[in-house]
């Protein structure tokens, strides 16, 4: 057994010695980064019922991954990214998949770069870097907006038409980016659904612009998530923007699902928010919104929040938010910045109080 662990012990240095002379190694033209980030909390949850619990992911959603890069020359470059979802309250992983967060392989070039996998969709980006409280599951967070008759355009699970990720995260996809141009680059999202004669009935197609420049950051996007041989035909349509002004940001988003399948469940949702830092002090807020339409729903959930976050170090941030839920309409289900445990909320009581308090550290 002392053989054993001693040879398992000097084939991991190995391998980390490897990796790290890689890494610092210019010559190579290539480099391996191993990253992550690990998020914890406290939340109590008061409705008709109490709850307190630990949760993963208050700032940012816990995560491990690695990334690389090769020079190939004359302006080309290869790079992927792996990256594993991580539920620090459990251990278990966060997604789907062992690397549900991100999984892909591709070539860069001066003018743009193209690469497949599984792969944020502009929904992702549009939710998360547009957002004071980001669409992780507390807070007044994006990740309110949803349940659009069972589809999750922000959360991006099981929703989906095509059965392939969902619009905030897409299997068998190829994406297209440009490189930035006075500001101003564009990009394109294919998701293959992979059924035998329903290669144009069976996708996620997906379009974006974005705009960085003068203190202004802006970005537009449409999403088609289509299934003909189940009946489902769902088009997102969303935009936000973020103004940034000294030590002040102000951000705000629009969301609009529209099902244009046999369900003919719509959706709507917005976002406001503002954020001022004082040096390692950041103060925020944001109200969110999100309204479901249909012949057997009709609902609305408001979400109105303020966060606290002081920065001890580049790496490693303590936070704490307060978030009132209100949660209205016939046949909806009521929901929080995530799933509501069952229990918190009845009939004669649906709102929901949330305080959260935790830290976050990356690597």
């Amino acid at each position: 057994m002392k053989y054993k662990t001693f040879a398992l012990s000097a084939l991991a240095l190995a391998a980390s010695s490897a990796v790290f002379a890689q890494s610092a190694a210019p010559s190579s033209g290539s480099q391996v980064t191993l990253y992550g980030i690990l998020d914890a909390n406290v939340q109590v949850l008061d409705g008709a019922a109490r709850q307190t619990r630990v949760q993963s992911g208050g700032l940012s959603g816990s995560r491990f991954g690695l990334r690389g890069s090769e020079d190939l020359g004359g302006g080309l470059k290869a790079f992927f990214t792996l990256e594993s979802g991580i539920n620090v309250d459990d251990g278990t992983y966060g997604q789907n998949a062992f690397w549900g967060r991100q999984a892909f392989v591709g070539l860069a070039t001066p003018y743009g770069k193209v690469s497949l996998g599984r792969q944020y969709g502009s929904v992702y980006t549009l939710t998360n870097e547009f957002s004071q409280f980001s669409n992780v599951g507390s807070g007044a967070s994006t990740a309110v907006i949803g349940g659009f008759g069972g589809y999750e355009p922000v959360r991006g699970s099981d929703g989906s038409a095509t059965g392939n990720g969902g619009p905030a995260r897409v299997n068998n996809s190829v994406k297209l980016e440009s490189a930035s141009y006075g500001g101003f680059s564009a990009g394109a999202l294919w998701g293959m659904g992979e059924v035998a004669g329903g290669t144009a009935d069976n996708r996620v197609a997906d379009i974006y612009g974005r705009y960085t420049g003068h203190g202004v950051d802006a970005m537009v996007s449409v999403v088609d998530d289509k299934a003909d041989a189940l009946g489902q035909h769902l088009r997102t349509v969303s935009a936000a923007a973020v103004y940034d002004w000294n030590n002040l940001r102000f951000n705000g988003g629009v969301m609009q699902v529209d099902d244009r399948g046999i369900g003919d469940r719509d959706g709507q949702g917005y976002w406001l928010g503002a954020s001022y830092r004082l040096g390692q002090h950041q103060f925020k807020g944001q109200y969110v919104e999100s309204k479901n339409d249909g012949a057997l729903v009709d609902g609305k959930t408001q979400a109105f929040g303020v966060g606290y976050q002081y920065d001890l170090s580049k790496r490693t941030a303590l936070y704490s938010s307060v978030t009132r839920f209100k949660n209205d309409g016939v046949g909806y289900v009521s929901r929080a910045a995530g799933t509501i445990p069952v229990g918190l909320t009845d009939a004669n009581d649906r709102n929901l109080t949330e305080f959260v308090a935790g830290i976050r550290h990356s690597f």
